[in-house]
């Protein structure tokens, strides 16, 4: 059979014991020689020799009476302040790694019962990551005044493979927060699901700011909050979550709404305003397209995530705010910093944890699930039930899923679908022929609000005569030539990783005969942009 090996501390209070009285009294140290189920056979004990050693001798000799055959180490081991994390993790960690174990021939258990709390976290913490490779020995006194003075004893495993119902209770609460992060809804869409996977994990561990890009009506807003939701139920966050479209912010009162500013600032400030970032002091603050403000607020805002620190307006003094930030924006803030009008610190600051959430349709296997959660949304809200009859359904996801529809409004678009056929729904029930009205109510808002593309300009009517592969491939191509200076540039960039494979390039004649298979050459780009930067 293994020999059992125990470590533990002195306890420096509980081991204490005078006289012959002291045999009346649970002492853990000593008591681990007690029980007849686990024989002890060394015991590994951590003292503090130059204030304990009296202590030491005379635990080891009572131990050596109730169970002579143990085995007692003493490793004089010394602690400056035991109350101090840092520095007792790091004596015991460099205890483990000088020890040697024998696994094949001994058991190790550690005695957590003995020592400071933050000792014993600290053997957790050790067991759980297998530096110490064994199990945490627990002891406990006698409860009745009748039961051996040698009390109890519980050996814990931290092998979390052997719990299941451990780890199905954590992978069930992983999912109950990434259902929170989607609104309940059940989403379809592979790269979408990565996505909130990965969002909650960093919204649990993290207080960096994070970046949300996308589409006007892609959800950002309703994304935001629910991650100041989800961190409230982890109890992170014990403010508020405030909210601001950046693109509201206009002139001076942009300082002031977002700083705050003093009594006599500026005319009309006739009190004190705390501003939003103040409101979000230890809470969350979602500036939504944040691209729309200005550079003096940028630089204001980036002291303020740096230092937590910053000047109201016509204040002398500075304010103090701790606010996690979720910044918001549908624009390329790359391209806005290339002209001059976003701070690259700013963006390098925002762009740890950047996410892009794609339109709906990107997404267009998560619109039936959406389908639902904004029909069961309006019927909450309105206190009716509607729902579809099964042809109006059809008809409907038919058209919704189709490339027919642009959803250029995204999910704002679906909702306000949603609730016109709910609203003109007969009976309950939204029939084929208010679906077909839908449709073309979208059909033509769609067309209406579309301005003409750069393709429409240089092709006309033969836009309609390409394929959609086509298309999505030329416009990536024209919107390439239309910022570059030269047809050799524009090749350069279109072919940087084909043209390496080659012995001989030729990026601009490759790309003119990709274009004339359109019908389009350098001159009509040329003509396109100058006509496009005049107006």
């Amino acid at each position: 059979m293994k020999k059992q090996v125990v470590i533990s501390m002195l306890g420096t209070q509980l081991d204490q014991g005078f006289g012959s009285a002291r045999w009346e009294h649970w002492r853990p140290t000593v008591a681990l020689g007690m029980h007849e189920d686990f024989l002890l056979d060394r015991l590994d004990l951590l003292v503090d020799e130059r204030r304990y050693a009296k202590l030491a001798r005379g635990v080891s000799e009572d131990l050596a009476q109730v169970s002579p055959d143990t085995q007692v180490r003493r490793h004089d081991t010394y602690l400056p302040d035991p109350w101090d994390f840092e520095g007792v993790y790091a004596t015991l960690h460099d205890f483990l790694r000088g020890y040697e174990f024998l696994p094949d021939e001994e058991d190790y258990y550690v005695h957590i019962t003995t020592g400071t709390h933050v000792a014993q976290i600290c053997w957790f913490l050790l067991t759980e990551s297998r530096i110490f490779p064994g199990r945490l020995l627990q002891t406990s006194p006698p409860r009745k005044k009748d039961e051996s003075v040698a009390g109890s004893y519980a050996i814990i495993d931290l092998d979390l493979s052997r719990y299941d119902r451990i780890a199905q209770r954590f992978q069930q609460q992983q999912l109950e927060d990434r259902n929170l992060l989607k609104s309940g809804i059940a989403t379809r869409n592979a790269a979408f699901n990565r996505m909130i996977e990965q969002i909650e994990v960093v919204a649990t561990r993290s207080k960096a700011p994070m970046l949300l890009m996308g589409p006007t009506g892609a959800g950002k807003s309703q994304l935001a909050r629910r991650i100041f939701e989800l961190k409230k139920l982890k109890h992170q966050l014990p403010g508020r979550f405030v909210e601001v479209n950046c693109a509201t912010l206009r002139g001076d009162g942009a300082m002031s709404t977002l700083f705050g500013h003093t009594r006599g600032a500026y005319t009309g400030a006739t009190s004190d305003r705390a501003g939003l970032l103040r409101s979000a002091h230890h809470g969350l603050l979602f500036l939504d397209e944040i691209g729309e403000l200005g550079l003096d607020e940028q630089a204001m805002l980036l002291r303020a995530l740096e230092e937590k620190r910053f000047l109201p307006v016509g204040g002398d003094k500075e304010v103090d705010s701790d606010f996690q930030l979720i910044a918001g924006t549908n624009r390329d803030l790359h391209d806005a910093v290339g002209a001059g009008r976003f701070r690259e610190d700013l963006l390098a600051r925002l762009n740890l944890w950047t996410y892009r959430l794609p339109g709906l349709a990107e997404r267009r296997e998560d619109i039936e699930p959406n389908l639902e959660f904004e029909l069961e949304r309006w019927s909450r809200e309105q206190h009716q039930r509607v729902t579809f009859n099964r042809e109006a359904r059809r008809a409907f996801l038919d058209f919704a899923t189709s490339t027919q529809a642009r959803w250029n409004g995204n999910f704002r678009d679906l909702g306000a679908s949603v609730m016109r056929m709910a609203t003109l729904a007969t009976a309950g029930r939204i029939q084929v022929d208010q679906v077909d009205d839908e449709i073309g109510r979208l059909q033509r808002q769609w067309r209406d609000v579309e301005p003409p593309s750069v393709l429409d300009d240089l092709l006309g009517g033969d836009v309609a005569q390409l394929d959609r592969f086509d298309r999505v491939q030329l416009e990536e191509v024209v919107r390439v030539c239309m910022r570059s200076t030269s047809l050799s540039q524009a090749g350069r960039e279109l072919f940087a990783v084909s043209r390496q494979q080659r012995a001989t390039t030729n990026d601009a004649d490759r790309l003119r005969k990709y274009l004339a298979r359109f019908g389009l050459d350098w001159e009509a780009m040329k003509a396109a942009r100058t006509t496009s930067g005049n107006s």
